[in-house]
């Protein structure tokens, strides 16, 4: 259950209420594809750093160990020892970037493994079931991603195609967690807004599911090769169709500044790969905007990574150590770096509800975009 605290213009200030914990948001999620975060760290550090939310990814899971392992282990939560929420993605998106290897029918996508080729049927009933195997918290809705660009006729019939699948995840899902076998019989489903950049598609969407009632919604098949511009314009023009009574989540989204940007247009949810990516090649995110410690001018930078940084890696070693373990290729740079940006991450989010909260969205936004531009 979402509950609106307090809205700063458009950016909303809540608390969603779930089986495993409610979560403050606007919240970012910490991806763990394979229920782990790559780069080395644990569960335990995740709580470290601030972690609400804990992403992994129903297609690769399917895959290995197998959802089947995982209910038999008790469900992921008992598995990777982690007792906060988890959101698990569809693995539609896993599925639509195997252009080469899929075929789509109305009662799913048949597709061949990219690990070792076997044929693989997913629809919306068996996304549905892996999720419930897997016992996540809240299970996100078999969909597809458009690209884009896409003709619009293309587009008109995609979507409604993922409505449909949206009415079978949710039938499957109800009938799920009734069964005597079901670990987490309170499991959520969101479903996805998709209509790739045509406002008239999305709003058209936009109202066809919410009049399923949904624990919660999220804005799909975006930051997929469309400009900024175009991003933030969608937001937009869904948000005011989306009900104020649910979360919003804005999926593979993003910069830090495009987290900025979403929520003072309405986004309670973000997760995105890019800090863990850029943290294990040494790119980490500061007060004064991104930089690439393998640069030859912090060889001798006694300084932390971001002064006045809270995170294990700031308080405890400098830019020149944590550059010479990755000249030595040693795993402990990948692990400082991702867990300092999981941690800028975290710790901004923490600074956003804060503003929200005391009235001063707008001005610390403002300051941030200025801050990590130079322009400060």
């Amino acid at each position: 259950m979402y509950k609106l605290i307090k809205k700063c213009g458009n950016a909303r200030r809540g608390e969603f209420k779930t089986p495993h914990g409610t979560i403050q948001t606007p919240v970012f999620m910490n991806v763990g594809t394979l229920g782990v975060i790559k780069g080395a760290v644990s569960s335990m550090d995740l709580k470290e750093i601030g972690c609400q939310v804990e992403l992994s990814n129903t297609y690769h899971l399917h895959l290995r160990p197998g959802d089947q392992v995982i209910k038999k282990m008790g469900g992921l939560h008992k598995f990777m020892n982690w007792d906060r929420p988890i959101l698990t993605d569809s693995g539609g998106f896993q599925v639509f970037s195997l252009a080469g290897m899929r075929k789509i029918e109305e009662e799913g996508v048949y597709f061949n493994s990219h690990i070792d080729g076997r044929r693989i049927f997913m629809g919306p009933e068996e996304s549905m079931q892996i999720q419930s195997n897997i016992a996540s918290t809240i299970a996100m809705a078999f969909d597809e991603c458009i690209p884009i660009p896409s003709t619009k006729e293309y587009v008109e019939k995609s979507v409604a195609r993922t409505v449909r699948w949206l009415e079978r995840c949710k039938k499957e899902m109800d009938r799920l967690n009734s069964l005597p076998d079901t670990i987490n019989k309170q499991q959520m489903l969101f479903g996805i807004n998709q209509g790739a950049t045509f406002d008239d598609i999305r709003i058209a969407n936009a109202k066809e599911i919410v009049k399923m009632d949904l624990d919660g919604y999220a804005i799909g098949g975006l930051a997929v090769g469309e400009t900024h511009e175009e991003m933030y314009n969608t937001i937009d023009t869904v948000v005011e169709y989306l009900p104020d009574n649910k979360p919003i989540y804005l999926m593979g989204v993003g910069t830090p500044s495009n987290i900025l940007e979403a929520v003072d247009r309405g986004v309670d949810f973000f997760d995105c790969v890019l800090p863990a990516r850029n943290g294990r090649h040494g790119h980490v995110f500061t007060k004064n905007g991104k930089i690439n410690l393998m640069n030859a001018k912090y060889e001798l930078d006694s300084d932390p990574i971001d002064e006045g940084c809270n995170c294990p890696a700031c308080q405890h070693y400098s830019r020149a150590y944590i550059r010479h373990l990755f000249k030595a290729k040693e795993m402990l740079a990948m692990r400082l770096c991702v867990l300092h940006n999981l941690y800028f991450y975290n710790n901004m989010m923490k600074e956003i509800r804060d503003a929200i909260d005391g009235d001063y969205f707008s001005k610390y936004k403002e300051s941030k975009l200025a801050q990590w531009s130079g322009k400060a």
